[in-house]
């Protein structure tokens, strides 16, 4: 019987501890590292200047718009295209009817504006879905551009634009493409008609606005005018 109750207690002091230590061990295992969960998922440096925007209680645009947008921007911006960290996106995937315009200020990750935009007559109704480069097609121009000068037209303070990517948007200038106000761009317009008012090929946007906006953007920033019909990749007809 004391022999039986030795062993018990040898069992009981000094097998116990050892059963503790590799509970311990196995539990310490099953813990996530902060450190190697971070190297397996990265976060991209699109993903934290998306986070970390500063909306101004505007609605962001969509994340993998805005990458593509952004990364459009850098690329301008390292070849000296563009002056001005200021992102002006549109995303003419969506209704006309919505706020699809934004300008981004990326040197203080602020949303300065969020507003409607027209597209062109012949582009479609309250969505876009047709697209061109050409003179008095009187449809919209995708891609990327560099804002150039304001002056007074007919619609008043108008910026000009240059398109950046051959037969996508080049002939911009050319087609007299430039960002006006207009009156058919307004909430009114859209309750009367069912839809926003369209251009000729311009961007127009509300006319309370176009003084500031064009202020804001004007000489040499970046705009990007989207839609998922254009699949190239980023600037891939990008004019030297």
């Amino acid at each position: 019987m004391r022999c039986k109750f030795t062993v018990r207690l040898f069992l009981l002091f000094f097998l116990l501890p050892i059963g503790s230590l590799f509970f311990i061990k196995a539990k310490e295992a099953t813990k996530i590292n902060p450190k190697k969960t971070a190297s397996i998922n990265p976060v991209s440096n699109e993903e934290r200047v998306y986070e970390s925007l500063q909306s101004n209680q505007f609605d962001l645009p969509n994340f993998p718009i805005f990458a593509k947008a952004l990364n459009g921007f850098y690329l301008l911006k390292e070849k000296g295209l563009i002056q001005k960290n200021i992102l002006t996106l549109i995303d003419f995937s969506l209704s006309s009817n919505t706020q699809r315009l934004w300008v981004i200020d990326l040197e203080n990750n602020t949303v300065l504006f969020n507003s409607l935009v027209a597209h062109g007559r012949n582009s479609g109704e309250e969505f876009a879905t047709s697209f061109s480069n050409t003179a008095e097609s009187f449809k919209s121009s995708l891609g990327f551009y560099v804002t150039g000068e304001e002056y007074i037209g007919k619609h008043g303070k108008s910026l000009r634009l240059d398109g950046l990517e051959k037969g996508l948007n080049d002939n911009a200038r050319q087609r007299a493409v430039v960002i006006h106000g207009a009156n058919y761009v307004s909430n009114s317009f859209i309750k009367n008609n069912k839809r926003l008012g369209r251009s000729l090929g311009c961007p127009a946007i509300p006319v309370e606005l176009t003084n500031k906006i064009i202020e804001t953007i004007k000489d040499k920033s970046c705009l990007f005018i989207y839609h998922p019909s254009n699949n190239e990749e980023i600037m891939s007809h990008l004019i030297s």
